[in-house]
């Protein structure tokens, strides 16, 4: 799978892209038909706490899947995207088989 990392307006750590790939590269194992992923890291502008925004995109063969999660943390926010993408994948396979 081909994996691209984009952060906006700020520089992600290199621990924070390891972290990242290795949940989305999770999803691989449940399902090898995933052609690419697209995460988007932000932070809102507003002044609360819950400011980190994670997008996660997921390029199927004629689909694709999509996860937003706004949480304190991007480590929160990716983790819970992967979650959600997840359950998608999943019933992503259920419709195929």
């Amino acid at each position: 799978m081909d994996l691209k990392i984009n952060s906006v307006h700020f520089t992600a750590d290199q621990k924070l892209v390891q972290f990242i790939e290795d949940k989305v590269k999770k999803l691989e194992l449940m399902y090898d038909g995933i052609i690419a992923g697209e995460i988007f890291l932000r932070i809102d502008k507003n002044d609360a706490s819950e400011n980190k925004i994670a997008e996660v995109k997921l390029l199927l063969p004629g689909s694709e899947l999509f996860a937003k999660k706004q949480c304190k943390s991007f480590e929160e926010a990716a983790d819970l995207a992967v979650q959600a993408l997840k359950k998608q994948v999943e019933r992503h396979k259920s419709k195929k088989a």
